[in-house]
């Protein structure tokens, strides 16, 4: 458009902890398997972001775990079946895709796709996800939720960082292709 100016996109980056064998909760939607002993990349995400993508039920976690939740940050709940969010939280429903892109386009830093493997997979095959972090943790977990489940297609990633950190623990940072 003229007299418009070229608007930067803000990334969605999908960070999370994954086991070797791709599950990020154990059989019983455990998570103490996550290694917390160190910062591994955390600090200089958060430094990236200003807000949080997250369904209803990681929000629910969440809640339960932080009265307070993360100061400074923007957040979004995607839900259809909650009716309202804390104060200060946003609650998107229905057509999720128009409502991220035009999240995408306001001012501001990147957008972490904190949880929710339902939001996930939308947003995978929307193709809205620009960087995966992965925290891939040296353990086996034989079963529990899947980090991806119902893509819709092959997705092509290019490795642009990657760090080994002592205890196993292996930082991935992927861009899609």
């Amino acid at each position: 458009m003229v007299g418009q100016k070229n608007k930067v996109m803000r990334k969605i980056i999908l960070g999370l902890a994954v086991s070797l064998d791709g599950f990020i909760e154990g059989p019983g939607g455990e998570y103490d398997w996550c290694f917390t002993d160190q910062d591994y990349g955390l600090s200089a995400l958060m430094k990236r972001v200003d807000t949080l993508f997250m369904g209803r039920k990681t929000y629910e976690v969440y809640c339960r775990q932080s009265e307070r939740g993360m100061p400074g940050m923007k957040e979004y709940v995607f839900s259809e079946t909650l009716e309202k969010v804390k104060e200060g939280s946003h609650l998107i429903r229905g057509d999720i895709k128009k409502e991220i892109e035009k999240i995408k386009l306001e001012a501001g830093k990147d957008i972490w796709l904190f949880g929710g493997a339902s939001l996930t997979t939308s947003l995978m095959n929307f193709h809205l996800v620009d960087e995966i972090h992965l925290a891939l943790h040296p353990i086996l977990l034989g079963g529990g939720k899947p980090l991806f489940q119902n893509l819709k297609g092959r997705m092509e990633l290019k490795l642009i960082e990657y760090k080994r950190y002592s205890m196993g623990l292996v930082s991935l940072v992927y861009v899609l292709a």
